[in-house]
């Protein structure tokens, strides 16, 4: 990339961008906002201008723990505000925030704790089970530091040292002048959770994140007359980045605690009570929470809130169930472990919405979305020669910009992830339209090679989640001895259409708009669909289970 220097300003232009700062601002103009949360047995409340001054008490705790500038700390953690105060004490002194994923098998968080050469791990009471399963064969950690309500004398583990987070933090000063941190330092590292090989860590600095912060306040409309609900993990690209968003906007937070897509009702219960108008997640978790809200009687209303939704495609008869029972908007966004996370947000234009009928401003909305300002995407075919963004032409979608990775941490033989003008190649297939939304079509080794020709599994499985009876589907491509490869479908049907929809009426639905050789030859109907760690479909999986369907014909 050319860069050109030109006169030099009188701007402050070494003022650094610390994170650090977003809670110090919103501490100084917003300090009686309040941070909510959800406890086992009550509702945890306080202000900004309260964690303030903690996460000074923390700073200097870890001080005094002699923790240094560009040390790892690892955080096993649910989404709370004292996992909140960490996601600025351990920055703020110039320590890395390393986020381990409650999701993974312990040999993953083995791997990443000893990559990452962590010094120390915050615990959660609860998930002491956890470090302790995976504590002997950690290389570098020299201690635990118990997070809890509990003395940790009552505390039986068999971690060691551990210190209480509450004991250390009445043990030092409220107040704590902060450093200057060179904006390039690491703010936190985040390890990706594919399904091959091992995970690669993603190291973000303060600048990265500050700037993408912005970004996403301005795309989600956040201000402090909004109540955030923090839905999304905050062990996992830090929670979407909306944690910090919300406190750039002085917005009133709200931490659900520990929680399951199974235990919806109380999730809605909260959000009616705390008046929430935005959260984000997964439909890993909006459909259970749609799915929910169909069988009770007294419908909630919703109307103006805001529901992010990534990982995956939200199937449009989500987003429109959400509107018609609830008036709740889906905002499709999408992103990656590799862009911190976010690249894309779905927001309508004006002069589309007027002139669109209804199903076409379905589709739209469906799409991933339009580019933050900052970043630059395009897409390009199998020799790297980029596309037109007519809506027609499909390519790799690539990505490059000030929060998106350059390269893996110390991960050699990654370097064909990224092309030669920088960009990061996202493994993603899809199009751009001429109003600039981006419509992903497949993962480049999801796409199914039938006799020659591609079908799209991710254009199938949202079609047949059009259908009424059907809950959830994914498409993956098997193997078959004449055609390469097939689509086969599973089906998950919702609990009335059990017994009544068959593999003929899956077919005949995808019939009015896939071609006749492109429908499958089976569907697998199943309770469960395997997922990853970060509530996506499984295929590789799913592929290794179902490999032999067509091969035995």
């Amino acid at each position: 990339m050319k860069i050109v220097k030109g006169l030099p300003s009188t701007s402050q232009d070494d003022y650094q961008l610390n994170i650090t700062t977003l809670i110090r601002h919103a501490a100084r103009n917003f300090g009686g906002q309040e941070i909510v949360t959800k406890t086992p047995d009550r509702l945890f409340r306080y202000t900004y201008k309260d964690a303030y001054e903690r996460i000074k008490r923390l700073a200097n705790t870890l001080d005094g723990l002699e923790i240094k500038a560009g040390d790892r700390i690892g955080i096993l953690e649910w989404n709370t505000y004292r996992h909140y105060e960490l996601f600025f004490g351990i920055p703020g002194i110039g320590a890395v925030l390393l986020q381990l994923n409650l999701r993974l098998a312990p040999s993953d968080l083995i791997y990443i704790t000893n990559h990452a050469e962590a010094q120390l791990i915050f615990v959660d009471e609860t998930l002491i089970p956890v470090a302790e399963t995976v504590a002997s064969e950690l290389k570098t950690v020299k201690g635990y530091i118990i997070m809890t309500d509990k003395k940790l004398s009552d505390i039986k583990t068999k971690l060691s040292p551990v210190y209480s987070y509450e004991d250390l933090l009445k043990e030092v000063e409220p107040e704590y002048d902060w450093p200057m941190v060179d904006e390039k330092s690491v703010y936190a590292a985040c390890y990706t959770t594919g399904t091959t090989g091992k995970p690669k860590g993603v190291y973000y600095s303060h600048r990265d994140v500050y700037m993408r912060t912005t970004q996403i306040t301005i795309a989600l409309e956040l201000t402090h007359r909004d109540c955030f609900l923090q839905m999304t993990p905050m062990f996992h690209a830090m929670g979407w980045g909306t944690p910090q968003a919300a406190t750039l906007a002085g917005s009133k937070l709200l931490f659900p605690g520990r929680y399951t897509a199974q235990d919806v009702g109380p999730i809605i219960a909260l959000m009616i009570q705390e008046k929430v108008t935005a959260s984000g997640g997964a439909p890993a978790i909006w459909m259970p929470m749609l799915e929910y809200i169909k069988g009770v009687k007294g419908k909630p209303n919703l109307k103006g809130v805001r529901f992010i939704c990534g990982a995956s495609e939200p199937p449009i008869a989500m987003m429109k169930g959400f509107h018609e029972l609830t008036g709740a908007e889906i905002v499709h966004s999408y992103g990656a472990t590799e862009t911190t996370p976010v690249v894309t947000i779905n927001r309508s234009k004006p002069w589309l919405e007027d002139k669109l009928p209804p199903e076409e401003k379905w589709e739209l909305r469906s799409k991933q979305g339009l580019t933050l300002t900052g970043l630059d995407i395009k897409i390009v075919d199998s020799e790297g020669k980029e596309l037109p963004h007519d809506g027609k032409s499909a390519g790799e979608v690539l990505v490059r910009g000030p929060w998106v990775t350059a390269s893996y941490y110390n991960a050699p033989r990654t370097e064909a992830q990224f092309s030669e003008d920088g960009y990061w190649r996202s493994g993603d297939i899809g199009t751009i339209d001429p109003e600039g939304y981006l419509k992903l079509t497949d993962r480049i080794k999801d796409v199914i090679k039938s006799g020659g020709e591609w079908i799209s599994s991710v254009g199938m499985e949202n079609e047949i989640m059009r259908h009424p009876g059907v809950l959830e589907a994914t498409v993956v491509g098997v193997p078959h001895p004449q055609w390469e490869e097939r689509p086969l479908p599973l089906v998950v049907l919702r609990e009335e259409f059990k017994g009544e929809v068959t593999k003929d009426n899956i077919i005949d639905h995808l019939s009015k708009r896939f071609a006749k050789w492109q429908l499958p030859d089976e569907v697998k109907f199943v309770d469960i669909i395997p997922k990853t760690s970060v509530g996506k479909f499984d295929k590789k999986v799913i592929r290794d289970q179902y490999k032999d369907v067509y091969m035995r014909e």
